[in-house]
């Protein structure tokens, strides 16, 4: 692959999903792209840039910006924030929202449905608590490959060791041979919905809770801040936002602030975008 070629990929990557490849990840690129060439009959790299390039390419182009995803994911990933939904998020909004009983949760780029997954057994776990309310769970994903693999909620006995408790386990799965299948009704509480998270937000309605983790670290600054803005502009007043331990909002927007003592948690700013954010029932949930 000449640097050429690398280059319009990297461009081509960037543009339809935000990820930003750097000059020392061509050996990546290859080993990713090769399969789609080969799939596409052609004989290497070279050959698949010229496809791209020109008219009716668009079937390969996903194909390629698919393969070039970090499908990186298990089941109550870096436990911490799932704590934050138990004792905080649930118990504040519980009280913000009882007369309405709805609460709508966004589980962005949420790869094959490990963390939809884990909330809907969060959920499932508090069981009086919740009953009568309507919690509906968003689970999106740029990549349709890794949504059917969701929808079908089966995975492998590795996937399922990576962070579900047994319990957890032996209560919500049935064993299919060497897989495991997450039960129907935990599958029926999250609708999965392919989505990039570069277009426009606003077929998506309002939420109370928006879960964007891990995937802000593969955009540029420009991207985070763009992606950061349209998320303030569909989370509710009194909301939250739940960012990967290596992301922040600090220095990309003003529309979040941290939660004290909630490290990933962000609540939205007054004044910024409309939101007053609701602190006393966060203290209440510790």
């Amino acid at each position: 692959m000449t640097p050429l070629d690398y280059d319009f990929l990297r461009k081509l990557v960037k543009q339809r999903s935000g990820l930003v490849l750097s000059a020392d990840k061509q050996y990546l690129v290859e080993s990713r792209l090769l399969p789609v060439a080969r799939k596409a009959g052609l004989a290497g790299l070279s050959e698949l840039v010229q496809q791209l390039r020109g008219a009716n390419a668009q079937a390969l182009a996903v194909e390629v910006v698919e393969a070039m995803m970090t499908n990186e994911s298990f089941f109550f990933r870096d436990r911490l924030p799932f704590e934050h939904f138990r004792n905080t998020i649930m118990p504040s909004l519980m009280v913000a929202r009882a007369a309405q009983r709805r609460i709508r949760i966004w589980c962005a780029a949420a790869s094959t449905g490990q963390e939809p997954y884990s909330l809907a057994m969060c959920l499932k776990e508090m069981g009086p608590l919740v009953a009568g309310w309507r919690i509906d769970i968003l689970a999106t994903d740029i990549s349709n490959e890794v949504l059917e693999k969701a929808k079908a909620g089966i995975y492998s006995q590795f996937e399922v060791q990576r962070g579900l408790p047994i319990q957890m386990l032996i209560r919500h799965f049935a064993q299919l041979g060497e897989t495991w299948q997450i039960s129907p009704e935990i599958r029926a509480m999250v609708q999965y919905k392919p989505f990039n998270l570069l277009n426009d937000f606003a077929g998506l309605g309002m939420f109370d809770v928006v879960f964007c983790r891990n995937v802000l670290i593969y955009f540029d600054q420009q991207t985070k801040v763009g992606v950061l803005d349209r998320i303030a502009r569909l989370v509710d007043r009194d909301g939250y936002l739940l960012l990967g331990a290596a992301e922040t909002v600090v220095g990309l927007t003003d529309s979040f602030r941290p939660v004290a003592d909630r490290r990933g948690l962000y609540a939205p700013n007054a004044g910024v975008c409309g939101a007053a954010p609701r602190l006393a029932a966060i203290a209440g949930g510790r």
